[in-house]
């Protein structure tokens, strides 16, 4: 993959993600989505069973699941239409991806330069602050031009 075409994928994909980092979507209730919002609409479990084809002993457990978090996405995404709302499902970056990039590639370039500084500072050729800065700078640059897959 050319290096403009990834940095361009990951600028749009921190601009799809911003929109969802910016909201402060509510907790979800201790009881779960499905269920808070089936009985906040006065909806009994039988009825719910019902809409769905099933029994309301298999309603009661896949709201438990979800819940618990045990829950399949599938079966969620059903739940979730059958009370005629709509699933959104994120991963949401607690950071931009271009900050994580960044953040990991000094980490990297960190690890990767300090035991040649510790090994120089022993052999009394420490390099003076101002050489390690440019050092580390030049080896961040490297890590984020190069192949992102040596950061992980």
């Amino acid at each position: 993959m050319d290096k403009q075409f990834r940095d361009l994928q990951l600028q749009q994909m921190d601009a799809l993600l911003e929109a969802w980092r910016g909201s402060q979507l509510s907790a979800r209730p201790r009881s779960g989505w499905v269920r808070a919002i089936r009985e906040a609409m006065g909806m009994s479990a039988a009825a719910f069973a019902r809409r769905l084809g099933m029994t309301p002993v298999g309603v009661r457990k896949l709201e438990s699941s979800e819940a618990s978090d045990t829950i399949t996405l599938a079966s969620l995404r059903k739940l979730a239409q059958a009370l005629d709302c709509e699933l959104r499902y994120a991963l949401v970056p607690r950071t931009s991806l271009l900050q994580q990039v960044k953040d990991r590639a000094e980490r990297v370039a960190r690890e990767r330069l300090s035991p040649i500084a510790h090994s120089m500072a022993l052999e009394d050729q420490a390099v003076q602050v101002l050489q390690n800065k440019l050092q580390l700078e030049l080896a961040i640059k490297d890590l984020i031009e190069g192949s992102r897959r040596e950061l992980w």
